[in-house]
């Protein structure tokens, strides 16, 4: 996953799975996901990002 700030936006660019894979509920199809919360190499006021991120599809 790569983070940046670019402006005033936060950018995100994480790669698609190969195969959309259910989601733990069953309700959804996970197509992205950062694994749970990461600390990024981008900032704001010098402090690290964390970001958490799932992407999906409803079934």
């Amino acid at each position: 996953m790569q983070v940046s700030v670019e402006g005033n936006e936060l950018v995100i660019r994480i790669p698609l799975l190969a195969e959309p894979t259910k989601s733990k509920s069953g309700k959804t199809l996970l197509v992205a996901s950062s694994g749970g919360n990461i600390e990024t190499q981008a900032t704001v006021n010098g402090k690290p990002i964390t970001v958490g991120l799932n992407a999906y599809i409803s079934k």
